[in-house]
């Protein structure tokens, strides 16, 4: 049994329901507040060090609403047509993280799933008051990898229309997720490192063995090539 479980049989009726839907809600209706009312509705739920210490500890909770409409699958679109298409487009995408969320809900149950959220909450906080700020972005992003690890060859249509496996939906996302590592500052850089802390705690282990098999196999073919040549 490992320290999950153990925390789940100790602890499992702290759960929260519907913890995804609540949250992503939330950011459609931040969104809505941003895309058409006011612009800077998103500077008050923003996750900062200095307002922390001032007493808006809100923060510590509202930054999950901020609207994740830059990032993920449809980040390049979203930065060239925010006002129009980026706004559709943020909104099949949260449509895309309800789907997840409530999968991996269904699976792990109330507990787990609150668990896998509160850890990246966890890292957002180290991260902020480590670098002075932190984002939710890699905290719904790592929701993304579990589900590409628990599932890799499901098939799902993009834009309900284009079908392609999970897996290289996980493999872009993978890729987008090192590109803001390499191209962002020391903030950015932890941000993105400890808002995986739910899907490095829960899956860690398990990537870095297939990472060591990996290598192996690789080795192996290649030794064996090297002979019969």
């Amino acid at each position: 049994m490992n320290w999950i479980d153990k925390l789940e049989r100790r602890y499992g009726n702290l759960g929260i329901p519907n913890l995804i839907n609540g949250l992503l809600i939330g950011q459609l209706a931040a969104g809505i507040i941003m895309l058409f009312f006011n612009r800077d509705f998103g500077s008050l739920l923003m996750l900062s060090r200095t307002y922390v210490l001032h007493g808006q500890i809100w923060r510590l909770i509202t930054f999950l609403f901020q609207p994740i409409w830059l990032g993920g699958v449809f980040g390049v679109l979203n930065l060239l047509f925010y006002y129009w298409l980026g706004g559709v487009l943020g909104v099949l995408n949260l449509v895309f993280y309800f789907w997840i969320g409530n999968a991996l809900t269904r699976v792990w149950g109330d507990f787990r799933m609150t668990l896998f959220m509160a850890l990246g909450v966890l890292g957002a906080w180290v991260g902020c008051f480590l670098t002075g700020s932190a984002g939710p972005s890699a905290i719904f992003q790592s929701m993304l990898f579990a589900y590409t690890w628990l599932w890799p060859d499901q098939m799902v249509l993009l834009f309900g229309i284009i079908p392609f496996k999970m897996k290289y939906l996980g493999w872009f996302e993978l890729a987008l997720w090192a590109v803001s590592f390499v191209m962002g500052d020391f903030a950015t850089k932890i941000s993105l490192v400890l808002g995986l802390a739910g899907f490095l705690a829960f899956y860690g282990r398990e990537v870095f063995d297939w990472c060591v098999d990996a290598v192996k196999d690789w080795k192996r073919r290649r030794d064996w090539e090297n002979r019969n040549r």
